[in-house]
This record gives C-alpha cells, structure tokens and sequence, in this order.
C-alpha cells in the first residue's frame, strides 16, 4: 500500500526541517517504511481539492487507500500504531509515550507558535512589542517543566518513542528564537534526536524537496 503525505510545494524555512512534514518524514523513517510526497503551493492549499483532505487548508495531508488522515500527531500516531518502532510493546509504557505526544503538541507547542506568530504575523501591531516577552515567559516557563521532568535521562520514558520525536519536532520550533539555549538540557536531548539517523534522512528528503529545480513547463 502506498503512502502519501502533502507538503509545501516551497516551505517558508526553505527545507530547514521546521514544516510539519518534516516530522511525518522522520516517523516513517524510524518504522522503516517508503513514502511518496505530493507537492502543494498556497493557492492549492485553498482549493476543494485539498481541502477535501485537510480543512483547514494545511499541510501535512497522509492518504494509504481510502484512508484520508490530516494533523502531523494523528499521522504520526497512526503510523507508530501501525508499524513496529515508535511505541512501546508494553501496555503501560505505550500509554505514557502516547500521553508525551498529547504534551508536545498540547502543552508545549501553543506558545511556541505565538511567538512566531507575533513576530512574523503581527510584527506591525502596536502592541507586538510588549506581548512578546510576556510569550517568551510562558515558553521558558514550560520549558523549564520540561528540562525538569527530563532531567538527566536521554529520552522522556525510558526508550525513543513517538513521544521523543514529536517533542524534539517541537522544541526545534523554539530555536530560532534563542530561548531553546537557555535549557541545555533540552538542548542537548534536541541534538540527540538530530543525531539519530532516521532523522538525518528526513531532514535530507526535505530539504532535497525544497531546494530541487521545480519541473519545466
């Protein structure tokens, strides 16, 4: 059966692994399972076409069939369910490395996202100036829950686990910004996941896909 997920046709990071299909890429890698990629541009994101798959008109899209999944943390669970590798064999443990992913995407990400949001999106507002270091405080407030709770151990539950490398997704997002720096810890967990191989791939297939000479004609 094939898989295919949906990315942008020219990410905004320049293939910088930051796009949420970046993540989707690194799940199937770990599974050890081939995937083919669809291109989509903004105006076709917008159109019935994919938002018949997505609707709310965004990337990554993940189809097997009939099978129509959209949201980076349902394809990812959906393929550490389905293939060996991202999740435990233990009742117990699979339930706690399905509850990190809830976090990564839940608690984590959403402040995250408003800083870049309010520079990006809202950096002309009058009020951006004095809302980002209330956001920045939120982000390292949650932050350093995470470094705590982390501690000194490799990964968050004993073994690498879908919860590792939707967190590590994440927490990528915080770097640009320089708080990522301010957690070594964290920062030193973000590198191991870099470092793992399948991730080395996915990061090449993204930004090999971002940086390739679009098709003549």
């Amino acid at each position: 059966m094939t898989h295919t997920i949906t990315a942008f046709e020219r990410s905004p990071d320049g293939g910088m692994g930051l796009a949420r299909d970046t993540r989707v890429r690194w799940a199937f890698e770990e599974v050890g399972q081939p995937y083919e990629v669809r291109p989509v541009s903004f105006a076709a994101m917008k159109e019935p076409p994919h938002l018949a798959r997505h609707p709310f008109g965004q990337i990554p899209t993940y189809e097997e069939g009939e099978l129509v999944l959209f949201e980076s943390g349902a394809i990812i669970f959906h393929i550490a369910s389905r293939y060996p590798g991202l999740l435990p064999d233990e009742a117990n443990a699979r339930a706690r490395a399905i509850s990190w992913i809830f976090a990564a995407l839940n608690t984590v990400e959403p402040p995250i996202l408003e800083i870049v949001t309010a520079k990006f999106q809202e950096g002309g507002k009058p009020w951006t100036k004095e809302r980002l270091p209330l956001i920045a405080d939120r982000i390292r407030q949650r932050l350093g829950q995470l470094s705590a709770r982390l501690g000194e151990a490799e990964w968050l539950d004993g073994e690498f686990s879908a919860g590792d490398l939707v967190m590590i997704s994440v927490l990528l997002r915080a770097r640009p910004s320089g708080i990522l720096n301010e957690f070594p810890r964290l920062a030193a967990y973000v590198a191991r996941g870099e470092a793992r191989p399948a991730y080395k791939r996915a990061f090449a297939a993204q930004l090999a896909f971002n940086t390739a000479e679009p098709p003549a004609g």
